[in-house]
């Protein structure tokens, strides 16, 4: 397993700051938003002195019901060969759903929402991660995702999901304690309990972020300062295993550079003193290794055997160096059909809720769709606002509860700057904004982007239809 040691997320608008911070030995960059051809000049310069770049991405929905799409998985490739990553990872979610796989109009949740903890989820979430590993030039880790809601009728906990995924596939894992804790406010699940479950040695590295209460809801913000509680599980994790690395997330309302330092500082001081309170009983991951299930102890291979993985698994990116590794010789396990559109139609259904405005599926917590769906609102609503900031300028105040209402009729089907376009032609065919200047400067907007022209009306009939059958 490649060490890492401390780092923090890159983002644009704490470029200077991360460059300058004492002691980071790592950054991470959300992959859908750099270019393989045309690196920021902040991580070409962090790269030229040693710092390892990491690849995130956020976009392939490993979890979802399709295959991963070729084009994104050759794209995250391109990446981690331009960024000289020794791993790339991304995510136990879904962001998409609907489409030819359920024959329902196909949707963009905008956001990383959790699978349901199933054999049908796991057996899809396992074939999609073989997929991904075979396009991969490097190891895949794969991270736990904060939830707001619980599917019914799961079959696993998360440990064991987890657990179980790694045994098959040999994948590795990006644990996120903000995300445990996250889990333990709004679902109950104890972070203990779920470390207990992992198969600790498969950890690749670690994330750290901070967040907010509010009604009894933790919402995962990357937006506030880590709290003790999160520090807690952090602690609870290092004193079972040396993680390889250590990350933190702050993705908005960036503090000054000192409050990043010390935000690093106690990360690390959290580390230390796990590490050193858990003495000889703590491991540390067997470099190369890909581990099974604790439950699996007793097939082990005695010392100087190789080590054989579970049927079908193996190591993403090809083996680390020094590893022993035997692939067992079954051939890989396929999901049947059947499950990937079973899990389809349940996330369909789910998704069509939150950002459509139809029924809740039975079995969910209606109150908890709610506050899920208003938070992919919010959320929409802030990245638009980043990805086109001429909106707000044009808009004004006027711009949020213009998009909020937006979003009740018009669920995304596209990514961010489709979303913004799209906006902008839905205030345009209702003759909004009322200022004639502002409508002025938001048609030219739009003309610039779209290189079209406002929709005539056969264009917005086709379009109303297109929405109503959405919401159906």
């Amino acid at each position: 397993m490649t060490e890492l040691g401390t780092g923090i997320g890159w983002r644009p608008e704490i470029a200077e700051a991360v460059e300058a911070l004492p002691g980071v030995d790592w950054v991470e960059v959300v992959a859908e938003n750099v270019c393989a051809g045309h690196l920021p000049d902040s991580l070409t310069r962090l790269r030229a002195r040693g710092v390892t770049v990491v690849p995130h991405g956020v976009s392939l929905g490993l979890g979802g019901a399709d295959r991963p799409d070729p084009a994104r998985l050759a794209a995250l490739a391109e990446k981690a060969v331009a960024l000289g990553a020794p791993l790339v990872s991304e995510h136990i979610a879904f962001v998409r759903a609907g489409g030819p796989l359920t024959a329902t109009p196909q949707l963009e949740a905008g956001h990383l929402l959790p699978v349901p903890r199933t054999r049908d989820a796991l057996d899809v979430l396992c074939e999609n991660v073989r997929i991904a590993q075979d396009a991969l030039p490097v190891p895949l880790a794969l991270e736990n995702v904060a939830a707001l809601i619980s599917w019914p009728g799961e079959e696993m906990t998360e440990g064991r999901f987890l657990a179980e995924l790694v045994e098959r596939t040999g994948v590795r894992l990006l644990v996120d304690v903000a995300n445990l804790h996250t889990n333990h406010v709004n679902r109950g699940e104890d972070p203990a309990k779920a470390l207990s479950e992992l198969p600790v040695e498969a950890i690749a590295y670690v994330h750290v972020a901070g967040g907010v209460e509010r009604d009894g809801v933790w919402h995962d913000t990357h937006a506030h300062p880590v709290p003790g509680a999160v520090l807690d599980v952090l602690a609870d994790l290092a004193s079972r295993v040396a993680p390889p690395g250590v990350l933190l997330e702050r993705d908005d309302d960036f503090p000054p550079a000192e409050e990043l330092a010390e935000e690093l500082s106690v990360i690390r001081g959290t580390v230390t003193g796990a590490r050193r309170g858990a003495g000889s009983n703590a491991r540390a991951p067997r470099v190369g290794a890909v581990p099974t299930r604790s439950a699996l102890a007793e097939r082990m291979p005695a010392a100087g055997q190789p080590l054989l993985i579970g049927a079908g698994a193996r190591v993403s990116g090809g083996p680390m160096p020094g590893a022993a590794v035997v692939a067992a010789p079954t051939a890989p396990e396929t999901a049947p059909e059947d499950a990937r559109q079973r899990l389809g139609l349940a996330q369909a259904s789910l998704l069509s809720a939150l950002a459509a405005g139809t029924p809740v599926p039975e079995g969910f917590d209606s109150r908890r769709i709610g506050v899920q769906s208003r938070a992919l609102a919010a959320k929409r609503a802030g990245v638009v606002a980043k990805v086109a900031p001429e909106l707000p300028e044009i808009l004004g105040k006027g711009f949020r509860p213009e998009f909020l209402s937006y979003t009740r009729s018009r669920p995304m089907t596209g990514g961010y700057r489709r979303d913004a376009l799209d906006f902008a032609e839905h205030l345009l065919v209702a003759g909004r904004p009322e200022d004639p200047a502002a409508r002025r400067l938001l048609t030219e907007w739009w003309q610039d982007r779209s290189g079209n022209r406002p929709p005539g009306r056969t264009a917005r009939l086709v379009r109303a239809a297109r929405h109503a059958l959405v919401r159906r």
